[in-house]
């Protein structure tokens, strides 16, 4: 398979000629079927530029429920054991494909709200503004164990504050919309910005991104940056064109700015008695709290001892340091410190010396 592949065709048909468990994440925008009475209009009676094409129209729920099942069967055929699916959706459609969702086998891990930060009015003002729309993440089944989520890299995205299931970021506007003579080349473009945060949350660099609604692509163009390899279906002729041509403009970025935050659960286990082994700290060294308020020893075997207001406690460092606190738990990693020439520093700067030796 290479990088990058754009497949002109209707989805159902195309997903269907994929070898079976070969791709790692799928991100899907099927159609919303909106269900429109007719136009919509500005209070100065102009036309909104809605989404009123041929390809998100259905005879009735029945028919998009046909549809909607028939494209995940072959979705989740074509996830590998270990792949996740995004889907996102309206209130016209999520729920109808959450439904299908669960009813097919997928085990759901989040629904994620993105809540616009510029969303487009209510012109008729008999409804609250329809701010936001969902995005469901699945395994492809209950039992699946394993999955990509780059923990770490969410929370470094935000802020070191681990990152929650409500996203705040603007449509696509501005210089990102694509535009054919001054108008909207797509009405259901989506923001690159939310495409970052979900290829960069649920997949590795060289994974294989579908898109069986590649649209304008997006999806494609994000992938591309950030080094996965993708596969997109589109149907429409003057879509496809238009998202290999934006395509083709992307550069890759290099691999030392793509490569995710390292998860510290992947990172191999140090027991503290390794660090008294490699001789980096010595028995009868004085260990305290950032405060000097609490004091222990370390003993020979990797164990602390120390004295407090609540007794004497002997055990590991982090049963040492609730003891000592009259706390239920402790990490005692960045709860105990060691004097460096008269600088109090984490006992876990002298573990991550051992696992850069290890690396």
């Amino acid at each position: 398979m290479g990088s990058e592949q754009i497949i002109l065709g209707e989805c159902v048909a195309e997903l269907s000629k994929l070898a079976s468990e070969s791709v790692d994440m799928i991100f899907a925008d099927p159609p919303y079927n909106l269900q429109l009475g007719g136009d919509l209009l500005r209070p100065d009676n102009s036309k909104v530029d809605a989404v009123d094409d041929d390809w998100d129209r259905f005879d009735d729920f029945a028919a998009y429920d046909r549809f909607t099942r028939a494209w995940l069967t072959e979705a989740r055929r074509v996830l590998k054991p270990c792949g996740t699916l995004w889907v996102i959706g309206s209130y016209h459609n999520v729920y109808r494909i959450g439904t299908a969702l669960q009813d097919l086998g997928f085990w759901m891990l989040n629904d994620v709200i993105w809540r616009k930060s510029n969303p487009m009015p209510n012109f008729r003002g008999k409804r609250f503004t329809n701010a936001h729309e969902t995005l469901i993440w699945c395994a492809r089944e209950r039992k699946q164990k394993k999955y990509t989520f780059n923990y770490d890299a969410m929370k470094a995205l935000n802020d070191g504050i681990q990152m929650r299931s409500d996203w705040v970021l603007p449509i696509c506007s501005g210089g990102e919309r694509l535009k054919v003579d001054g108008k909207k080349a797509h009405p259901t473009q989506k923001p690159e910005a939310l495409l970052w945060r979900v290829i960069l949350s649920s997949t590795n660099r060289g994974d294989v991104v579908l898109d069986p609604f590649l649209g304008s692509g997006t999806t494609g163009a994000v992938a591309k940056r950030l080094g996965r390899r993708f596969i997109g279906i589109e149907r429409e002729k003057e879509y496809a064109a238009m998202a290999q041509h934006r395509i083709d403009q992307v550069e890759i970025l290099l691999d030392e700015d793509v490569e995710p935050t390292p998860s510290k659960r992947a990172e191999p286990r140090i027991p503290f008695g390794v660090v008294v082994e490699s001789g980096l700290l010595v028995p009868g060294s004085i260990l305290s709290d950032d405060a000097r308020r609490f004091q222990a020893r370390v003993r020979a075997d990797g164990t602390l001892v120390s004295s407090g207001r609540f007794g004497q406690h002997r055990g590991s460092i982090h049963q040492v340091g609730a003891a000592v606190q009259g706390a239920p738990a402790c990490n005692g990693w960045t709860f105990w410190h060691f004097d460096a020439e008269g600088q109090l520093l984490p006992i876990d700067t002298l573990r991550q010396q051992i696992r850069a030796r290890m690396n």
